[in-house]
């Protein structure tokens, strides 16, 4: 006897849930600014922007939602949205009133988790779904985990900001290079920028082959490496102390050489897109331009479950990197992917954010319950 078919996913229930729940995260952020936003961000965005922003969420947490439920598709997800856009306007919506914001000595990120989610998934749904080298679907499996992720390196940003200063402000302190600060200084902003990112991207790329070749760095390392399938949210997939240990490294030879906090703030902003776009489900064709930045195929050949590509591909910015390094590797044939991701042994990477950072610390080396 056959089983029944799957009901399909309704998106309208599964994106009703989301809106919903970040409009209310975004009312929180409203009633207790200082304690849920993060003031570097803060600097970004208007108070207008956020509330319009709210807005939007609201009306189509709403709209959504009551579509899923009229089509009897997913309503107990659908009902998550519409529930929480109601509970969101029951405490204020967007007419939450607020005078100053006072300082604390710490916050959590939890705009920047708002509208990062918000606009990434705005961006890249509708992309990947067009224009995916592999036909899957948002909510394949471990999006949950990986969504975890997500929310765990934006809302605690500003404590990973915070471990991240402690380790690398003494050293860079003691090291100093007068001369070649004031080199690196007197160039322009973009000059600057494009020397940082060859700097940043040499520094994470011999720490990412270090990840890859000592075994306890690898325990780490091994969490990012589980995902199953590529897409733009399977980048976030990082251990806690991993994301310390590479911003680190990254920064202090920022730090050491000088570079201007404008050069320095827009070297961050590109990690953030380049991190996003090289795990991203994308089959476009992008010809010589491979060769100059890391973009999809180049990255997804880095996380193939191939023997032959566990140590090549490690820079996130330039392939050039990897030239100097000798493990650049890529195919020729521009329609060549990998069949496959993840960890060679998936065994030995259990499922769900918990149990994945408790793994490294851990004597045990096989799980019942894997990353399949």
């Amino acid at each position: 006897m056959s089983s029944l078919p799957r009901p399909k996913r309704s998106y309208a229930a599964y994106s009703s849930a989301l809106l919903g729940l970040l409009s209310l995260f975004g009312v929180l952020c409203f009633h207790f600014p200082e304690l849920l936003t993060s003031r570097e961000f803060r600097a970004v965005y208007s108070e207008t922007f956020a509330r319009n922003l709210l807005l939007v969420g609201l009306v189509a947490a709403f709209l959504l939602g009551t579509l899923a439920i009229l089509r009897g598709r997913n309503r107990r997800i659908a009902l998550i949205g519409v529930g929480s856009a109601t509970l969101a306007v029951l405490v204020g919506g967007t007419n939450v009133q607020f005078d100053s914001i006072g300082k604390t000595s710490y916050s959590l990120g939890l705009d920047w988790f708002v509208i990062s989610l918000f606009f990434s998934a705005l961006v890249f749904v509708p992309m990947e779904r067009f224009l995916g080298k592999r036909d899957i679907s948002p909510l394949r499996p471990g999006w949950r985990t990986d969504l975890a992720y997500f929310f765990m390196s934006h809302v605690l940003v500003q404590f990973i900001l915070i471990l991240v200063t402690a380790s690398t402000s003494t050293i860079a302190g003691l090291a100093m290079f007068p001369s070649l600060k004031a080199a690196i200084q007197s160039l322009p902003v973009w000059g600057q920028f494009l020397i940082a990112v060859f700097v940043a991207d040499l520094a994470q790329a011999l720490l990412h082959r270090a990840y890859h070749n000592i075994p306890w760095l690898w325990r780490f390392h091994a969490v990012h490496h589980s995902s199953r399938e590529m897409d733009w949210l399977a980048g976030s997939r990082i251990h806690f102390v991993e994301i310390v240990m590479t911003r680190s490294a990254v920064l202090l030879p920022l730090l050491i050489l000088g570079f201007s906090a404008s050069a320095v703030n827009a070297y961050v902003v590109l990690v953030g897109l380049q991190a996003v776009l090289a795990h991203a489900n994308l089959g476009i064709r992008f010809g010589p331009l491979e060769y100059l930045l890391v973009l999809p195929r180049y990255h997804h050949w880095h996380h193939a479950r191939q023997k032959e590509y566990i140590d090549v591909n490690y820079a996130i910015h330039l392939p050039l990197v990897d030239m100097l390094m000798g493990t650049f590797k890529l195919p020729r044939k521009q329609e060549e992917w990998p069949q496959e991701y993840g960890v060679m042994k998936l065994e030995t990477v259990p499922r769900g954010i918990m149990e994945q950072h408790l793994m490294p610390f851990r004597r045990k080396k096989d799980y019942d319950d894997y990353v399949a």
